[in-house]
C-alpha cells in the first residue's frame, strides 16, 4: 500500500508542481488593468509585478543548485511550494507593499521549481524520464493557458475580481504541498543528510561546453517564443486582421504545443542523439517564422501551428537535456539552473530588441531577420547540445 501512495503522490508532485510554474504569472496580464485601478499605479510600477518573478528567476536558479546539494530535492521542494503559498496569499492581501512582497516569494518558489521538477522526475522516475517530463511540460503548459484565458472569468465567478484570479492558484499549491508531505512521510528514512550519501559532482558546470550549448539552446528557443507571445498580437494588427481574431492565432499556437510537449520527449529518449529532432524543430520553427514575415496573413494559421509544435518540441528537449546530459542527480541540478539562469537573462533581451527593430525601421520585416538569425544559432547549438554527451565530461 505505502509503494502505492509514494507511486501516486510522486505523479501528483510533478503534475501540481508543474501546474504552478507558470499560472501565477500568466493569470496577472488579463487582470493588470483592475489591478492599475485598485491601486493607482504607473504602467512602469505595474511592469515590475511580471519582471520580478522573472528578474528572481534569472538571478536565483545558480543558488537553487547550493541550496539543493546541501538540503535535498524533496525538501528544498517542500519550502519552495511553502513559500509560493505565501506569495499567492500576499500578493492578494490588498496593499501595495504585500503585492510586490508577495510577487517576489511566488518568484523564489517558482524559481525553486523550475530548477528542482526536472532533478526529481530524474531521482524518483529514472526508467520513465521521457514520459514524466513530458507530463511535467503538458501540467505547465496546458495551467499556463487556462490562467491566462480564464483569469477573467474566475474573477468575476468569485466575485473577488482579481484578488479572486489570482488567489485561485493557492489552490493547487496546497495540494501540491499535502502532495510532498505525504510522500515524504513516507520515505522519511531520506534526511536532509541524505545528499552526502552519494558522491556529489566535482565539477564546474561553467566550464562545460556541453552545459554552455544547453543553456543557449534553452534561452534561443524561449527568446522566440517570448517575442511572439509579446508582439505577434501586434504584428497581425497592423497586417490588417481584426484584434478579436488575433487571439485565434495565439490559441492555434498553444494547442500545436501540446501534443508535442509530451510526445517529444518520449522520441527523444529512444535515440542516443538528438540531432534530428533539433533539426525538425528549427526546420518548423524557421519555416512558420519565414511564412509569417513574406506571406502574412495568408498562411497565417499554418504557421502558427508550425511555430507550435516547433516551441512546444524545442522547450521539452531543452528540459529533457537536463537529464540525458547529465550523469548524476547533481549534475543535472547544476545544469538546470544554469539553463535556467542564463536562459531566462537571454530571453529578457529578445522582446526589446524585435520591437526596437521594428520602431527603428518602421516594418516588421527586420524584426523576422533577428529572429530568423537566432533560430539558425538555435539550431547550431542545439546539435551541439544533442550529441551523446555528458555535461560532467565536456
Amino acid at each position: 500500500m505505502k509503494k502505492i501512495i509514494l507511486y501516486v503522490t510522486s505523479i501528483a508532485i510533478v503534475l501540481l508542481v508543474g501546474s504552478n510554474l507558470r499560472a501565477p504569472i500568466t493569470a496577472l496580464s488579463p487582470v493588470l488593468v483592475e489591478i492599475n485601478t485598485y491601486f493607482h499605479l504607473t504602467n512602469v510600477q505595474a511592469s515590475l509585478l511580471t519582471s520580478i518573478p522573472l528578474t528572481v528567476f534569472a538571478l536565483g536558479s545558480i543558488a537553487v543548485v547550493t541550496m539543493a546539494l546541501r538540503f535535498g530535492v524533496r525538501q528544498l521542494l517542500l519550502a519552495s511550494v511553502m513559500i509560493l503559498i505565501a506569495g499567492l496569499y500576499l500578493r492578494v492581501y490588498g496593499t501595495v507593499f504585500t503585492l510586490y512582497l508577495g510577487s517576489f516569494l511566488l518568484g523564489v518558489g517558482i524559481c525553486v521549481g523550475n530548477v528542482l521538477v526536472p532533478a526529481y522526475i530524474k531521482k524518483v522516475f529514472p526508467e520513465k524520464v521521457g514520459a514524466m517530463t513530458g507530463v511535467f511540460t503538458v501540467a505547465m503548459n496546458t495551467f499556463a493557458a487556462l490562467a491566462s484565458g480564464f483569469s477573467i472569468a474566475i474573477g468575476k465567478f468569485t466575485h473577488l475580481q482579481w484578488q479572486g484570479s489570482l488567489g485561485v492558484w493557492i489552490i493547487p499549491s496546497i495540494l501540491a504541498l499535502f502532495a510532498i508531505v505525504v510522500n515524504l512521510m513516507i520515505t522519511s528514512k531520506e534526511t536532509a543528510t541524505s545528499s552526502t550519501q552519494a558522491p556529489v559532482a566535482k565539477f564546474n558546470v561553467f566550464r562545460s561546453k556541453q552545459a554552455w550549448y544547453i543553456s543557449v539552446f534553452m534561452g534561443l528557443q524561449s527568446l522566440v517564443y517570448y517575442c511572439l507571445v509579446a508582439l505577434l498580437p501586434s504584428i497581425l494588427s497592423d497586417y490588417g486582421m481584426k484584434r478579436t481574431d488575433t487571439g485565434m492565432v495565439l490559441l492555434v499556437i498553444q494547442l500545436a504545443m501540446m501534443p508535442v510537449l509530451f510526445i517529444s520527449p518520449i522520441l527523444a529518449m529512444r535515440v542516443k542523439d538528438q540531432k534530428y529532432l533539433v533539426y525538425a524543430v528549427g526546420g518548423m520553427m524557421f519555416t512558420g517564422i519565414a511564412l509569417l514575415a513574406f506571406f502574412k496573413l495568408d498562411y497565417v494559421y499554418l504557421a502558427a501551428a508550425l511555430i507550435g509544435m516547433a516551441s512546444g518540441s524545442a522547450f521539452s528537449l531543452a528540459i529533457l537535456f537536463f537529464s540525458m546530459k547529465s550523469k548524476t542527480g547533481h549534475g543535472l541540478v547544476k545544469v538546470s539552473g544554469k539553463a535556467q539562469s542564463v536562459g531566462y537573462m537571454i530571453a529578457a533581451f529578445g522582446p526589446p530588441i524585435f520591437g526596437g527593430l521594428h520602431d527603428a525601421a518602421g516594418t516588421w520585416m527586420y524584426s523576422f531577420y533577428f529572429l530568423l538569425l537566432v533560430i539558425i544559432i538555435m539550431t547550431i547549438l542545439g546539435r551541439k547540445a544533442a550529441r551523446p554527451r555528458f555535461i560532467e565530461e565536456h
